[in-house]
């Protein structure tokens, strides 16, 4: 009597394996595309080359639009981050 229900001892065994492959091809699948890297999370990428004297062009213009710097102090301190020695 192997019917319908004579093969269902081996499912028992079956789905888990199954269940436990999807997950692990998941699991795979997630890191190689780089989301399970050791990154500290929070935490921005490090500058490339050059960023520096742009953000510090920003806090300039930052400054300037508050008003915490007049136009000489601003053209000055630009000409400083240029690297123009024009003095």
């Amino acid at each position: 009597m192997y019917g319908n229900g004579g093969g269902m001892g081996w499912m028992w065994f079956i789905w888990p394996i199954m269940i436990l492959v999807i997950v692990l091809v998941v699991v795979l699948l997630v890191r190689g595309s780089g989301g399970g890297t050791n990154r500290s999370s929070g935490s921005a990428p490090p500058p490339g080359p050059g960023t520096g004297r742009t953000r510090a062009q920003e806090i300039l213009d930052e400054r300037y639009a508050r008003g915490e710097l007049t136009d000489e102090e601003y053209q000055d301190r630009l000409r400083q981050l240029r690297g123009d020695s024009d003095r």
